[in-house]
């Protein structure tokens, strides 16, 4: 395990030392302003932007720069050797009106800054990208409710791709985001599609002013730095996504990024066909976040492999660890097989409250159906699809304890851990089970499994143990402590058909 973690470093130093050391290739600069833009907050300047980012890309490139004001914009289309530059001051703020975006026709989505299949681009400087997300979504609700755009309007919404991004970027290579603040979509955030080479550097995102406001998704990229950037989001923080069977989201560091979420922090999936593989995460700070502070989730047949986590504190988290492997695609039969294995998750520090986490905000996570007891950390598989290789080291986490059996009870025996439904269709979360039968890890269906220097605390007793392993092999349990009230005799790791390796 030690040397595989080696070999990613080595694979992910290439990306690293790439953005390190690169510069502009083509330096001249444009002002908008000279093309006609109006910096007022009143007039549409799409036309304008797109006229001058057209003129740049076929006159050798350069950035167009937007000076302190506001400019109200549409969907524009990013082209090769361009970088948009805005200066502290600038903001590009959506129109509010639907249809004054583009839902293009080869990504079957809407945004406010599209590129696809282009080299070399970027955004850039201290403005400000502002989606105006709950006046653009109620825009959009309010034609599929006339029947001027076709939309099921579940939930009472328009659907995801009838709300514009901020930022979906397909297939393009050499990407630069530095700096800029990216407020309130209608939809998620930023989207990276296939892209190669993606650099993302000390932005800020404030995105929760609407359902599905995702901080940042990387979906099937190669080569992605993200680092020294915070996230303030309704949905997950920044989550890895695998649309296409045939693609991987591989080769990524993440490194010195915090944020909030009505969602998950870092996440895998939902959406994980293809998979995930070499990622390196480090400096990781989650707070005040609904569901898990780290959600490893293999549900589709792709596979997750090779994951190093170091370095992750959170604080008022619902939940800490989550690692899923699901069969939602064998529902309609694909034959696919979801596979995670060699992850290492150390130097972790949490604290998860009593209270729902996210209370207050304007987008907060669902109530949970009762009954349930606070939910602990798992690893998760399936009788045949089981997860491998992974070593938990380092590792403190405080939960609030105060489990209460005649609230909801899950037992302890073999025939009650056999009975706890499979449900392999289920979307994953860790709350999915309801109740499950330790207050700080649950694993299942799972081999090679190594907890090193576990400590475990509660605050308030709790009628069940602190660590329940059932279905396992090759388990390696080492160093472990536990503190909770008033139980110092108490059995706190039960093993259900488990085998251990040797000491």
């Amino acid at each position: 395990m030690i040397a595989k973690m080696k070999k990613i470093r080595k694979l992910l130093l290439p990306f690293a030392l790439l953005f390190v050391f690169s510069s502009n290739v083509f330096s001249k600069d444009y002002n908008v302003l000279d093309f006609g833009a109006k910096n007022d907050g009143i007039t549409l300047n799409s036309a304008i932007i797109q006229g001058a980012i057209d003129y740049i890309t076929e006159n050798g490139g350069g950035r167009l720069v937007f000076e302190p004001g506001v400019y109200i914009t549409g969907s524009v289309y990013l082209k090769s050797n361009v970088t948009l530059h805005l200066k502290k001051g600038a903001e590009l703020r959506s129109s509010g009106n639907g249809f004054d975006f583009v839902k293009d026709k080869y990504i079957g989505w809407m945004s406010m800054i599209f590129a696809l299949k282009q080299d070399n681009i970027g955004i850039t400087g201290e403005g400000m990208i502002n989606g105006m997300g709950f006046s653009t979504a109620l825009s959009m609700l309010d034609y599929a409710q006339k029947g001027f755009i076709i939309d099921a309007l579940s939930y009472d919404r328009a659907k995801e791709d009838n709300r514009p991004v901020n930022i979906y970027f397909r297939e393009c290579n050499q990407v630069k985001i530095t700096g800029i603040t990216l407020k309130d979509p209608a939809n998620w955030n930023q989207v990276y599609d296939q892209c190669k080479d993606v650099y993302v550097d000390s932005i800020k995102v404030d995105s929760k002013s609407y359902w599905n406001n995702d901080g940042i998704d990387i979906v099937d990229c190669d080569g992605v730095v993200i680092k020294n950037s915070y996230f303030d989001a309704a949905d997950d923080i920044i989550c890895f996504k695998s649309h296409d069977a045939t693609k991987i989201c591989q080769n990524v560091i993440v490194d010195n990024c915090s944020g909030r979420s009505s969602a998950n922090g870092l996440k895998f999936g939902t959406v994980s066909r293809g998979g995930f593989r070499n990622f390196k995460i480090t400096n990781l700070k989650i707070f005040d976040t609904y569901r898990s502070a780290i959600a490893l989730q293999s549900v589709d047949g792709g596979i997750i492999d090779n994951i190093l986590i170091d370095g992750v504190k959170s604080y008022n988290t619902g939940n800490v660890i989550f690692l899923r492997i699901g069969d939602r695609l064998n529902k309609l039969n694909s034959g696919e097989v979801s596979v995670l294995k060699n992850v290492t998750i150390k130097n972790v520090y949490a604290e998860v409250p009593f209270s729902k986490a996210d209370s207050g905000y304007s987008y907060e996570g669902p109530v949970e159906d009762l009954p349930r007891n606070i939910s602990p950390s798992a690893i998760i598989g399936l009788p045949d699809w089981r997860i491998e290789n992974v070593t938990l080291s380092n590792i403190e986490i405080v939960y609030p304890g105060a489990g209460n059996p005649f609230y909801a009870k899950r037992g302890t025996s073999k025939e009650e851990l056999e009975s706890i439904p499979e449900m392999p269709y289920a979307y994953p979360e860790f709350s999915q089970f309801k109740e499950l039968p330790a207050w700080g890890f649950y694993v299942r269906h799972a081999d090679n499994i190594t907890f090193d220097n576990v400590v475990l605390k509660a605050k308030e007793s709790d009628y069940r143990p602190a660590i329940v392993i059932d279905d396992a092999k090759e388990l390696k349990l080492q160093n472990l402590n536990f503190s909770e009230p008033g139980q110092k005799n108490k059995k706190q790791t039960i093993l259900n058909n488990v085998t251990q390796r040797k000491k």
